[in-house]
């Protein structure tokens, strides 16, 4: 997340849960959606499944954000629990990326202390996700804490393995996510994408993957297309946001991400982008049809 944003990703996503079901009439005039303004001028091709990260857009109602995903063609609100899945049913979506068994970004199976309860919390949510058609849980590696590279690896592997047996039963992706430890998660481990893999290999199975975000990889090592294509059967989602800053994801930034579309496109991949800037425009809404217009190639 940018400089401004660097509270824990789950502290905002506790506070959107509990605010799912606002009733819509006590919305303001600001947070309505209209389906005629923010409707997509044509449909979208169907080469990429598109996704929103919840978090980005916590001051809108949770429902005014299904509504908007209709309109402009989303196929899922991600970052999103159980709580909130049935609402998403409802509007005919749903969560390429679930969550709610982490204990946040900063604490994850790099810590051997930590994995009887993650364990424990990744098996009880793993078959709710599976009743309620999510396909991908997010995990994460937590921070180093002194740990060098080959040690958080191996405790990683060590607590991922004990649930690769309930995930392959359920048919159930745990995807960790890469964050970049130079901006915005100082000394978080899973900060490099040959890590990740190495830790997918070491793991040994398809319900282990990566999640990359591509505005943190582009800050932590850049290479982005090259990267994808090199490692592409190991990531079973993508992430969006504009370099510097994570706002918007047009000719403001660096990142050239119709290029980085059509790579991913190459590749073969199957699975959704999920866009995950931070709005700085008045209309949030109207930003996020923009950069799903960009990625859509």
């Amino acid at each position: 997340m940018g400089n401004t944003f660097n509270d824990s990703r789950r502290s905002a996503l506790k506070k959107m849960a509990g605010s799912a079901a606002v009733a819509l009439a006590g919305m303001s005039l600001s947070h309505r959606v209209s389906a005629a303004e923010h409707a997509l001028d044509e449909k979208l091709k169907g080469k990429i499944n598109h996704s929103v990260c919840r978090w980005c857009y916590n001051d809108i109602p949770f429902e005014d954000l299904c509504k908007a995903a209709n309109t402009i063609g989303l196929a899922s609100i991600e970052l999103t629990g159980p709580d909130e899945w049935p609402i998403l049913k409802r509007y005919g979506l749903t969560a390429a990326m679930g969550w709610s068994a982490e204990k946040g970004i900063t604490e994850g199976f790099n810590n051997p202390a930590l994995h009887d309860e993650l364990v424990t919390r990744y098996t009880e949510l793993i078959p709710k996700a599976a009743a309620a058609g999510i396909q991908q849980l997010i995990c994460f590696s937590g921070n180093r804490r002194g740990l060098d590279d080959e040690k958080g690896l191996e405790n990683c592997a060590v607590g991922l393995k004990r649930l690769m047996s309930v995930a392959e039963k359920y048919k159930i992706t745990l995807s960790m996510e890469l964050l970049n430890s130079k901006v915005d998660h100082h000394d978080y481990q899973c900060d490099h994408t040959t890590w990740g893999v190495a830790l997918c290999e070491k793991i040994g199975s398809d319900r282990f993957k990566l999640l990359y975000d591509i505005y943190h990889m582009q800050i932590m090592e850049g290479d982005v297309i090259a990267t994808i294509q090199k490692n592409s059967k190991y990531i079973s989602h993508y992430h969006t946001g504009g370099v510097p800053g994570r706002a918007e994801i047009d000719d403001t930034q660096e990142l050239n991400y119709p290029a980085i579309m059509r790579a991913i496109v190459e590749t073969g991949f199957k699975g959704y982008v999920g866009q995950e800037f931070i709005p700085r425009r008045p209309d949030k809404i109207a930003s996020l049809k923009q950069g799903v217009t960009i990625c859509d190639v």
